[in-house]
């Protein structure tokens, strides 16, 4: 048992002991086994140096003035004589077209039969003054029609007014018989004598008659102007008669209030007059005074006889100019559908003239001298009044290209710097000049177009990748372009600071933010909490971030 028990304590105590070594070991190796799994980084220094502001980009060459070959209606391609890369003299042809007439002038043709039918046919269905379907044909303005239609509105006011007239007469001696009728009827036959007051009271209505006469007349001149001021401001131009009209019609109103005071003045008289005559009646009357009555009364009915029939023919003139109006208003009518008709014949025609006039013929030829730059349409294909068939570059005449840029990068340059051209041993004979800086549309505050004049061995449609600018400026602060890091949040560098330990040095990440002042293809310029020779890093074998722990790149 002594030497069973001997055994196994030298068992626990050397199993303690290489437990305790492998504690030992696994202690002191372990920042070693940690660095292993940490990202591997390469870093640079942050120091000064100098950045080239050569300004890189790439274009398309276009050409620098193009003639379009263009025609204006849409016809059928037959045949392209050219292709793209000859020359072309004037007068070549480029393009051999169908020969049946265009879409556009097919449609115009269409349209002037169909006009000239419509026309035709309105022609036989309407029944008018000759004159009119002339007048008509020839475009007459509505001013016309509206000139000789005031004349008319003119005739028929006047002949209104000469029917009211009448009419007033005929209702003015309608009321006189009935008032001598009824003073017949009421006259007592004793011997009172009531010649005066009968005298007395003729006079009063004769003078009451007199004042309604009158009143009609002023109530038809201001009918009269208020019609003509209607007419007269309907036609352009014509404010100083119609200004002259207004100022009469004022003078017609205070004309017609004093007439109407009158009538209401010489109606209180008579009916005064009819009291006294009445109450002179009461007391006695003669028969010479009956016979007087019935004299004036068989003068009245003779009167209103020949006031009717005045009235009857005043009527009939009336109706007839009236007639007359309408009849024209109809013809017009008809006419001036019927002008409109004609118009349209006539646009019509001008339009297959005009579209005839311009077309093609069966050949597109050059109109200058030049290259074939570009063939927008093939045989079989139809043309169009909008697109190009065709694009000659003119002989002598140089190419253009373009990208945009930086505003930053737009400052270093000037209009005049040659640019050159990546792999220029390719081309042969290339000379490229920036022409113009301009704002680009798409962002003008922060970005400028670059436009460069392009002249040698060179092609429309072709890229080139080019240069220019060759000017060096020195900053503080150069980094290298892979060490320049962008987020949400802006630009910046991480940073790698040392930190010491019991164990050795760590290394962290540590973010610094940063402003790009400018760069080339290998460096850039930046502005931050920097003072120089710091480690920044450039690459990593895994994604970092600020505050990470790091291991440097042996």
């Amino acid at each position: 048992m002594s030497e069973k028990g001997t055994k196994r304590r030298e068992w626990i105590k050397s199993a303690a002991i290489v437990f305790l070594v492998i504690l030992l070991l696994l202690t002191f190796f372990s920042q070693t086994i940690q660095n292993y799994s940490l990202p591997e980084v390469s870093t640079e220094y942050v120091q000064s140096g100098s950045i080239s502001t050569k300004v890189r980009g790439s274009g398309v060459v276009q050409s620098g003035d193009p003639y379009n070959v263009m025609v204006k209606e849409t016809r059928k391609v037959q045949s392209v004589a050219v292709r793209v890369g000859d020359k072309v003299s004037k007068g070549d042809v480029i393009f051999y077209l169908s020969a049946k007439d265009s879409t556009e002038l097919e449609a115009a043709k269409e349209t002037l039969r169909n006009a000239q039918e419509s026309y035709d046919r309105a022609l036989l269905n309407v029944d008018i003054d000759a004159s009119i379907i002339s007048e008509a044909q020839k475009d007459v303005s509505v001013q016309t029609y509206r000139d000789k239609i005031s004349l008319y509105q003119k005739q028929i006011q006047a002949a209104q007014t000469e029917v009211d007239a009448a009419a007033l007469a005929v209702s003015q001696w309608q009321n006189q018989i009935q008032a001598l009728e009824t003073q017949i009827s009421i006259t007592p036959e004793n011997n009172a004598d009531l010649t005066l007051e009968q005298k007395v009271l003729d006079t009063a209505k004769y003078e009451l008659d007199l004042a309604k006469f009158n009143l009609t007349d002023k109530q038809n001149k201001v009918k009269e102007l208020e019609a003509k001021i209607e007419v007269e401001s309907a036609i352009p131009d014509n404010d100083a008669v119609v200004e002259d009209l207004q100022n009469q019609l004022i003078e017609a109103n205070r004309a017609q209030a004093e007439a109407e005071t009158s009538v209401d003045y010489y109606a209180l008289e008579l009916e005064k007059h009819q009291k006294a005559y009445d109450l002179k009646v009461a007391s006695g009357n003669t028969d010479a005074i009956l016979a007087n009555l019935n004299n004036q009364l068989g003068t009245a009915r003779s009167s209103l006889l020949h006031c009717q029939n005045t009235l009857t023919q005043k009527q009939e003139a009336l109706d007839k100019i009236t007639g007359e109006m309408n009849s024209y208003v109809s013809d017009i009518t008809s006419a001036m559908n019927l002008s409109d008709l004609y118009n349209a014949v006539i646009t019509a025609r001008k339009e297959v003239e005009k579209l005839e006039a311009e077309s093609a013929g069966s050949e597109v030829v050059a109109e200058i001298d030049g290259t074939i730059s570009a063939l927008n349409v093939a045989a079989g294909q139809e043309t169009n009044s909008f697109d190009a068939m065709a694009v000659i570059q003119p002989e002598g005449q140089g190419y253009t290209m373009s990208f945009s840029v930086t505003a930053d990068q737009a400052k270093v340059l000037k209009v005049g710097d040659k640019a050159s051209v990546v792999n220029s041993w390719y081309y042969n004979d290339l000379n490229i000049v920036l022409d113009s800086i301009k704002p680009d549309r798409t962002d003008p505050q922060k970005k400028k177009v670059l436009n460069f004049v392009v002249t040698g061995d060179v092609a429309e449609g072709q890229s080139l990748n080019i240069s220019v600018g060759q000017k060096n400026t020195n900053y503080d602060l150069v980094v290298p372009n892979n060490a320049v890091r962008e987020d949400n949040n802006g630009k910046f560098l991480l940073q790698v600071e040392v930190k010491s330990s019991p164990l050795g040095n760590r290394y962290v990440a540590t973010r610094v933010d940063v402003e790009v002042i400018n760069s080339d293809d290998l460096h850039s310029a930046v502005r931050g909490a920097l003072y120089g020779w710091e480690y920044v890093i450039t690459n990593s074998t895994k994604p970092i971030e600020a505050g990470q722990l790091v291991r440097l790149k042996e």
